[in-house]
């Protein structure tokens, strides 16, 4: 009964995604201007300018099922990659920045997050799908985009972009 109620949902969401087109405006080759963000943790996240690594953002919602599981896969994938070999950093697009602190906080998760940005929103372009998991080159450049719920072996791959 179980999987069948997923494999019901997982259909509904591929229905969504076909009808609603593209997330946005993110497409390969496009340039991210993240900015600079400023996290739950009370720090500031910007990509270096001399940046020679790679960028996985996510953009994420706490009220998201798939993105709630994602997030554990995500938390093990930072544990699992080396030290400063990747930047990371999720968004949250959350309507009140205290129901995604309070999720971050909950769930003890360790990556960075912070809020999206009216700024980072007019870059990226309308986010209609959650989650976006996106891999930006050193340059700001999305190599890698991937739309919808991601699993812990699709995460193992990501390993990759960690330099």
């Amino acid at each position: 009964m179980k999987e069948v109620l997923l494999q019901t949902i997982r259909n509904l969401v591929l229905v969504s995604l076909f009808l609603s087109g593209p997330a946005g405006a993110m497409t390969i080759g496009q340039t991210v201007e993240l900015g600079k963000l400023e996290t739950f943790a009370g720090t500031t996240f910007s990509v270096p300018a001399n940046n020679s690594k790679n960028t996985l953002v996510q953009i994420w919602a706490s009220w998201c099922p798939f993105c709630q599981r994602q997030n554990v896969y995500l938390e093990k994938f930072v544990k699992q990659v080396p030290p400063n070999s990747i930047n990371i950093i999720t968004i949250s697009i959350d309507k009140q920045p205290q129901l995604a602190k309070d999720y971050m906080s909950k769930h003890g998760y360790t990556f960075p997050a912070a809020m999206m940005t009216p700024e980072l929103n007019k870059s990226l372009g309308k986010v209609k799908v959650i989650p976006v998991l996106l891999i930006l080159d050193k340059n700001n450049k999305i190599i890698y985009k991937e739309v919808g719920e991601i699993f812990e072996e699709d995460f193992a791959d990501l390993k990759r972009f960690a330099k």
